[in-house]
């Protein structure tokens, strides 16, 4: 069948690539140069299975600027678009999905829409109210960056919200074109569904922020951190994954979803939720003391990027520390080889990595690489366990 897709981000693109396997997939995005790649088979985005499908694999697949050539026609209207988290509004700014919920509306298709975007608590709901509309559901995705693809090839579950026929049709488009067998299938109500979204990677911030608490409170009483993370880790009901110290918690869906969780509980009890939105910046407070008190002149970011084979720094938590350093008059060049810009935050971008660790007084390493090896005396990082 024909399946349109509107964004080509993390998620919009997987999707695609998984989709058109064994159905026919139109990409919708704004950016020509993106359009113009993916129908040229090179991945705008950093991650390895798309690059591998767009390479070996016949895909039914191509990209388009036009809404009505990527609509018309279509079963299933996936809606991928980037809903980022509003500050002052508090809430997330979900106006992109709500322009491709209009272009729908306005070519009168019978077509079913399925989001994919991460919205607020209710917000299907006030979308079939607001355009008396009931072709459309939410169905979160749960996938990591720079393993999009390979997530929906191998997903830990598919969640739909819906209890219909059309559902049960979506998720086995899902399902038929994945690679791993028994996949768990859960359909609920659309509210519910977004509820999972918010609480699962509210969730996952917990654990960070968990972690890294642990080894502030380690590293200013001399302690050894590793060894207390792998001794609590041996616990089996808490296991040893996703216990990697870092920077602070960052990327595109965990600082959102976090205060978006946090703004859904207006008028609801709550202390654990904005305890965890609050425990990422004292975390970025202590890393930030700890490079002040060895009073450099030149600091050094190591990469911008959250995490290995990645090549998205949206929202990273070194941008912030950068902010904070800059704010204490300390000189700070950056090292970011997808950078061309000379200047990034007003800060020298200088790729040329010798003269990078030359200038460099501390290099600040989110995420240690084995490049650093020649300079590891000037590196700080918390990562122990070159993972996460």
């Amino acid at each position: 069948m024909k399946l349109a897709v509107a964004g080509t981000g993390y998620v919009g693109l997987s999707l695609a690539t998984l989709l058109s396997q064994k159905n026919e997939v139109v990409a919708l995005d704004v950016i020509p140069e993106k359009v113009e790649k993916i129908n040229k088979r090179i991945s705008p985005i950093q991650d390895e299975y798309i690059e591998k499908y767009f390479k070996e694999k016949e895909l039914n697949l191509k990209a388009t600027l036009d809404y009505k050539e990527a609509f018309e026609g279509a079963e299933y209207i996936i809606i991928s678009t980037p809903t980022n988290y509003d500050d002052e509004k508090n809430f997330f700014d979900t106006s992109s999905v709500e322009d491709i919920i209009q272009k729908v509306i306005s070519l009168k298709l019978d077509t079913t829409m399925v989001v994919k975007s991460t919205i607020p608590v209710g917000f299907i709901e006030s979308m079939k109210q607001k355009y008396r509309i009931d072709n459309i559901f939410f169905s979160p995705e749960f996938l990591r960056e720079g393993k999009a693809l390979y997530d929906n090839l191998y997903p830990s579950r598919i969640i739909v919200g819906e209890k219909s026929e059309r559902a049960e049709k979506f998720a086995n488009l899902l399902k038929e074109c994945a690679l791993k067998e028994d996949i768990v299938i859960k359909y609920m109500n659309s509210t519910e569904a977004e509820a999972v979204k918010l609480f699962a990677n509210t969730y996952l911030a917990l654990r960070v922020a968990y972690f890294n608490e642990l080894d502030t409170y380690a590293e200013i009483k001399g302690l050894n951190s590793k060894d207390i993370i792998e001794g609590v880790g041996l616990d089996p009901r808490i296991g040893d994954h996703y216990n990697n110290p870092s920077f602070g918690y960052g990327g595109y869906c965990l600082p959102k979803d976090t205060k978006q969780l946090l703004a859904n509980y207006n008028n609801v009890p709550e202390n654990i939720i904005r305890a965890i939105v609050r425990a990422n910046r004292t975390r970025k407070k202590h890393i930030v003391n700890t490079v002040l008190q060895k009073t450099p002149e030149v600091v050094g970011v190591y990469r911008l990027t959250m995490k290995k084979d990645s090549d998205n720094f949206r929202a990273s938590a070194i941008q912030e520390i950068i902010e904070r350093l800059k704010d204490e008059d300390v000189e700070v060049v950056i090292y970011e080889p997808t950078l061309k810009a000379e200047t990034f935050d007003d800060c020298r971008v200088i790729n040329d990595f010798k003269e990078f660790c030359e200038e460099s007084e501390i290099i600040l390493a989110n995420r240690y690489d084995a490049i650093l090896d020649s300079v590891k005396d000037k590196v700080y990082t918390r990562d122990l366990f070159a993972r996460d």
